[in-house]
């Protein structure tokens, strides 16, 4: 199969025992995929870990019978035909891109003067050239190697030296094609902020949100499986019309002085601004409160200046408040060796919020209004494309994909059905008991006085629906508390004569949704009296109409979180251990990074294990898996009297530049946990799982475009070459486009066959119970977010281990 081992990494065995490559009986399996394809250069070295396809280099001197196993993709499912939004470049025949060096004598430190000596050129170089100011591209061969020329009296002379002649799929004439397209949207006027380009000068207002939208688009060109392609997604840039000034100015009006700067850091730290004047996005990491534009800062050539005189001389823009604090904001970049970059300070009168608050999020009107934009791309880019001898297809990209077969349900010794169409099953399920019913024994509801009614209707309700669950649910602790005490939950809890807390459940009925309110009691029953608690807004409970629905899914959270499993797939793999990781970055605590780990507990998948683990400010990868693998392990071992045959790690938060590293860096850490535990040699499956994605897949129907069905299963044609990666459209969306999930296998020592592989984690998506349906992630990659998240946003540290078995952060 497709990426499939045997014997040592990178050796296949022959009959004989000879190291060669494997047998393939099927010459047409060959078809145009048999030609060299080395791994890239960053992995040369690593390739042992990295989880490539097979290096085919080595056919060169083989014998004629010896055929590579080429199959790459799964079989399984049902053949859907699909059109995505890849767009295939194309080039006319025996197209080179010539690379050459540009060298001058003097030399001359002005990039903008060695561009424009080098640019006088027309007659010799042609107008069709991309320079950085020391290399060359050029579509064409030329004939003289010298040119010389007289400025103001002074002889520069300009060596123009050949350096290579690249083929078109060449790593370094990707770079150039993306260079190219840039150029081509700079041309239709559009603007970069990021790395994607907007129209800022047509932008679509929303005046009854106070919302503008610059329309723009996304774009990537890459080599994949058949081709060189341009992969191009319509993004919009939302702006609200109001400065961080106007905000500030609110805040005051709405907390008074006393509390003003504290409300001012809790709403704009880690906010994304826009200034206008350059069209670049910040990261708000701070305010300073002593500063103004009235004070001085120095600038690149050593001299003062005033932010207000800065401004009014660089960007011709005024500044009105002269009292107003400065933005900080910490750049991501590192300065050049010995060389640090201070913080750069913005001025809140011309920083612009960007994206939608929590309030226009709830207001389904401006998802609908946002969802329902678009702006035609202008074409009027073929005279650049022409002059470089490229051309894009007419058409978007059509292809196959496989839709593999729905899940069955198994919940309360039943096997129920679903429609896949919906990806749903609660109307299926509903009135049966569940896997593994916790009896609600020991537990307390705890409320203010004002809600004492939404309180009683609550229990009354969970009576109701807990028996068809198979639930025992006991008489609570009423526990009535004051809303002014800012502590009203240890005073609650103090009433509870057990000696051990942790068989105890506590309901708390929020008055309001404030933050601040529950954090406090996240952080006192995940930390300092480690309880599963579950927290609901008395709002939330005030329509009758919902209650019972409310109810239902207060119950079945409270189950989990007492350790109860609620329904299950059936999982062939025996002795599988399934591993989830993912990382948020906690603005609150310093930017420092939570890592989320959770890995299941006994064969059918239906029980959890979680640790986290507090990072270094702004850290990406995770430093102590050994850690969090041999607790695992150890769990694992107290379930079922065993260890994991074989542990499947799925990887969330992980972009393609960082894959080396994650190769280098945690699957070392994963591996040297397993050889410390002595005779002990799992089969292991390291899979990255990459949500933010461009890619779009579309079926046809009736001579109309459509979402792909769930289970849609995509390893070909838009996959890369040198990866062994497939993208599964898992869960079904209502409205908008849905949005694949991509995962590449970086590391597998399990032989698993690809459709092995992709149906194991179709089923993984299953498994998330906060949702009686099919889910974008794996679920314990949603588990690993969800655990991060709550650390990240309301604790701040390291949950109590007593709680590391129960899913007490849903």
């Amino acid at each position: 199969g497709r990426g499939r081992q045997r014997g040592p990494p990178g050796t296949v065995r022959r009959r004989d025992g000879e190291d060669v490559i494997n047998v393939q009986t099927h010459l047409k399996l060959l078809r145009d995929q048999y030609k060299p394809r080395p791994h890239p250069p960053f992995l040369k070295e690593k390739s042992k870990y990295f989880k490539t396809r097979l290096c085919v280099q080595s056919l060169v001197d083989a014998p004629v019978y010896l055929i590579l196993n080429l199959v790459f993709s799964g079989v399984s499912g049902s053949l859907i035909r699909l059109v995505t939004n890849y767009i295939r470049l194309n080039s006319r025949p025996q197209w080179a891109l010539y690379q050459y060096h540009v060298d001058y004598k003097p030399q001359m430190e002005s990039r903008r003067l060695r561009t424009a000596l080098l640019f006088m050129h027309d007659k010799i170089l042609g107008r069709t050239r991309v320079f950085d100011g020391c290399i060359l591209f050029l579509p064409k061969k030329l004939e003289k190697k010298l040119v010389s020329l007289t400025r103001d009296g002074q002889n520069v002379v300009v060596t123009v030296t050949l350096t290579n002649e690249l083929p078109p799929t060449s790593p370094t004439c990707l770079q150039f094609y993306n260079i190219v397209f840039r150029r081509l949207l700079k041309i239709m006027s559009l603007q970069q902020i990021g790395r994607n380009y907007y129209n800022p000068q047509d932008p679509i207002m929303i005046p009854q949100h106070r919302i503008m939208v610059w329309p723009g688009y996304t774009t990537s060109i890459l080599q994949y499986e058949s081709s060189v392609m341009l992969c191009a997604d319509v993004s919009h840039k939302i702006l609200r019309s109001e400065t961080v000034l106007d905000v500030m100015y609110q805040l005051y009006e709405q907390f008074g002085e006393y509390r003003f700067q504290e409300a001012c850091s809790k709403e704009l730290v880690g906010v994304i601004v826009l200034t206008r004047y350059n069209n670049k996005t910040y990261r708000i990491d701070d305010i300073d409160w002593i500063q103004n534009p009235k004070n001085t800062f120095k600038k690149a050539d050593g001299s003062e200046i005033s932010y207000v005189d800065y401004y009014k001389k660089q960007y011709s823009t005024d500044i009105t408040d002269l009292n107003q604090p400065v933005l900080i904001s910490q750049p991501k970049r590192q300065g050049p060796p010995g060389i640090t970059l201070g913080p750069i300070c913005l001025i809140p009168e011309l920083c612009y919020l960007t994206g939608m608050t929590d309030k226009m999020r709830s207001d389904f009107n401006v998802l609908v209004n946002s969802a329902l934009l678009h702006n035609p791309m202008d074409d009027n880019v073929q005279k650049e494309l022409s002059d470089w001898g490229l051309q894009f297809d007419s058409k978007l990209l059509s292809m196959s994909g496989r839709v593999v077969p729905s899940e069955k349900i198994h919940q309360g010794g039943k096997m129920f059905d679903y429609n896949p169409q919906v990806a749903e099953w609660s109307r299926e399920t509903r009135g049966t008991r569940l896997i593994n019913p916790i009896p609600l024994e020991n537990w307390v509801m705890v409320f203010i006085r004002r809600n004492v009614d939404v309180a009683r209707s609550l229990l009354n309700t969970l009576g109701k629906v807990v028996n068809a669950m198979g639930i025992r649910m006991e008489k609570p602790l009423m526990i009535e508390v004051d809303d002014r005490s800012e502590a009203f939950l240890k005073k609650g809890l103090s009433k509870i004569s057990s000696p051990c807390i942790f068989s105890w459940q506590v309901v708390c009925i929020l008055p309001s949704n404030r933050k601040d309110k529950y954090d406090t009691i996240k952080k006192f029953l995940c930390v300092e009296c480690p309880t599963p608690s579950q927290c609901v807004v008395a709002r939330t409970l005030s329509k009758p109409q919902a209650l019972m629905a409310i109810a239902t899914k207060i119950a079945l959270q409270i189950n989990c979180k007492m350790g109860g499993e609620l329904w299950s797939v059936e999982i062939p793999l025996k002795q599988l251990m399934v591993v989830g990781i993912d990382i948020y970055h906690d603005n609150a605590a310093g930017r420092k990074s939570i890592a989320g780990f959770v890995a299941s507990l006994n064969e059918a998948v239906t029980r959890w294990f979680s640790r986290c683990i507090i990072q270094e400010r702004g850290q990406e990868l995770v430093d102590g898996l050994k850690v969090c693998l041999q607790a695992a392990l150890k769990a694992w071992y107290a379930q079922n009297n065993c260890l994991p045959a074989r542990i499947i790690v799925y990887r969330d938060g992980v972009g393609d530049g960082q894959l080396n590293t994650v190769v280098n860096y945690e699957v070392p850490q994963l591996l040297d946990c397993l050889k410390n535990l002595g005779d002990y040699n799992p089969k292991l499956s390291v899979i990255v799982v990459k949500k933010r994605v461009n890619a779009r897949f579309f079926s046809r129907s009736g001579g109309r475009l459509q979402n792909p069905p769930p289970g849609t299963i995509i390893d070909t044609e838009v996959t890369r070459p040198e990866w062994y990666d497939f993208y599964i459209v898992s869960q079904s969306v209502r409205v908008g486009t849905v949005t694949p999930t991509h995962y590449n296998v970086v590391y597998d020592s399990s032989n698993l066959k690809p459709d092995y592989m992709q149906r194991l984690t179709y089923k993984m998506c299953h498994m998330y119970y906060n949702w009686p349906g099919v889910i974008r992630v794996p679920a314990p990659c949603q588990y690993a977010h969800k655990l991060a998240f709550l650390v990240g946003q309301s604790i701040h540290r390291e949950p109590s281990l007593a709680l590391a078995g129960q899913l007490f952060y849903l």
